[in-house]
């Protein structure tokens, strides 16, 4: 997979490749998504995401997984090699998984003599690969000459028709899948999947909830409604809101609603916020931690900012505001003002209150330069110590409540692993403090800011 990614950077005229090139980044430069046909960049996400986890991951991969990612990997390659080929392909038959070879004797044990014998094969084969890098070098060139080519036929070939059958639904489910267990939920329970619940308004009066996230204490955090590929996951809104009422009578907890068609996914806590887009599934500390709230969760009061963080009127009221905004069940904000009126001051005066409030507990601040992020760790470190402020970019081991980064070293972790799940899962953080708005980077950076809540405070110069 990264071999043919790499492959289309390198000879597709219309792409640039980025100053990241792991494949993650790769895969998602808004070039390459145009590129690509959206089924065939969700099957790409579903390859790397399941390398990911076979590098990073204390869980063995089971056979139904590798079976899976090879038969979505035989899909990219077909396109790859339609669409790039200068003539047209003959038929290419569908993936047959009884081609996948089988182990025919056990593997020899690794004694010396072993070991020797594959130290040597490895030797030649790095041979090889030296003299076959150099061929390929010289074929650069006349690569390079054959761009236009290549193009014209390009589009020729993009018009042949797609008629290969890959069980699109077997896809989305299996991307459902790679993101729940990306976010801890292990799956491996009857009552996880297609779990019946009664008072739904038909005619039997039950239903089948497609996800249900439990609590530790055997009662629903969260649910999913899963859709078709080809439908809008918006389709079922109302009816996982229907599960969610039937869970809730029979549990006396009203679940966090998903839902989704794998490869877009909307969250809905229905008890204060409206429906929104997220990059994912929430772990079950942070559903467990939402829930929570809902009981711990205390009036925004702006008299009870801290008067030794921010002193002038001017910063108090604007922090008001933005209280008044929250309570109002807006989850957006915005602070424009000049150099030097105490913005980093007011965001610190901001955590507090909602930490102490109940309101979050996790807090990502970003900056663009490691001077500013520098800055920033000292300014909580001073007025707000008891944050455990942690400088992402030289203590990334660290845990906190108030996490300062730049943006490359946040995208950098987000695609880390601890264990099984993600290090920064999608509901990680309550809260993202954007220094600097002015440059622009929602669009260069919008994985970062995939669910959580955001403040954006911007300088303006003068």
């Amino acid at each position: 997979m990264e071999a043919a990614v790499q492959w289309i950077y390198k000879h597709d005229p219309s792409l640039r490749i980025p100053y990241d090139q792991t494949l993650g980044a790769l895969i998602h430069e808004p070039g390459f998504q145009q590129l690509i046909p959206e089924a065939l960049f969700h099957k790409a996400r579903v390859i790397q995401k399941a390398g990911n986890t076979a590098v990073h991951s204390q869980r063995p991969i089971q056979q139904w997984d590798a079976l899976q990612v090879v038969k979505e990997l035989h899909h990219f390659l077909f396109w790859v090699a339609r669409t790039y080929s200068k003539t047209p392909l003959a038929d290419v038959p569908d993936f047959d998984p009884g081609k996948v070879p089988k182990p025919a004797k056990p593997a020899e044990p690794l004694n010396d003599a072993r070991i020797k014998t594959l130290q040597s094969q490895l030797a030649e084969n790095a041979e090889t690969l030296t003299h076959r890098d150099r061929e390929l070098t010289e074929l650069g060139a006349q690569l390079k000459a054959a761009q236009e080519e290549l193009t014209v036929a390009k589009a020729a070939n993009s018009a042949i028709p797609d008629t290969h059958d890959y069980s699109e639904a077997d896809t989305r489910k299996y991307l459902i899948d790679v993101d729940l267990r990306r976010a801890g939920w292990k799956l491996n329970a009857k009552q996880d999947q297609e779990f019946e619940v009664v008072g739904m308004p038909n005619t039997k009066g039950v239903g089948y909830v497609d996800y249900v996230l439990w609590g530790d204490d055997g009662k629903p955090l969260g649910l999913v409604e899963a859709k078709k590929t080809t439908v809008d996951p918006k389709v079922g809104q109302q009816q996982a809101k229907l599960y969610a009422d039937c869970l809730e009578k029979m549990t006396g907890r009203r679940p966090l609603i998903f839902y989704t068609n794998g490869y877009e996914t909307w969250i809905w806590d229905d008890t204060f916020y409206p429906p929104r887009r997220t990059a994912g599934f929430y772990s079950k500390a942070d559903l467990q931690r939402i829930v929570q709230r809902r009981e711990t969760r205390q009036v925004l009061d702006p008299g009870k900012l801290s008067k030794t963080i921010i002193e002038r009127y001017y910063q108090r009221r604007a922090i008001s505001s933005l209280c008044a905004s929250f309570a109002s069940h807006q989850r957006k904000g915005l602070l424009v003002m000049a150099t030097g009126t105490g913005k980093t001051r007011m965001a610190i005066a901001l955590v507090d209150l909602l930490q102490r409030m109940q309101w979050a507990k996790r807090v990502l601040f970003l900056a663009d330069r490691v001077s500013l992020v520098n800055q920033a760790t000292n300014a909580f470190k001073k007025f707000l110590p008891e944050s455990s402020p942690v400088n992402l970019v030289t203590e990334n081991d660290k845990e906190g409540r108030v996490y300062v980064c730049t943006y490359p070293t946040i995208l950098n972790l987000i695609d880390q692993s601890s264990g099984d799940e993600a290090k920064f899962g999608v509901g990680h953080f309550d809260l993202v403090i954007i220094d600097e708005a002015h440059r622009s980077v929602y669009q260069k950076y919008r994985a970062i800011f995939g669910s959580s809540g955001k403040l954006v405070r911007r300088t303006v110069m003068g």
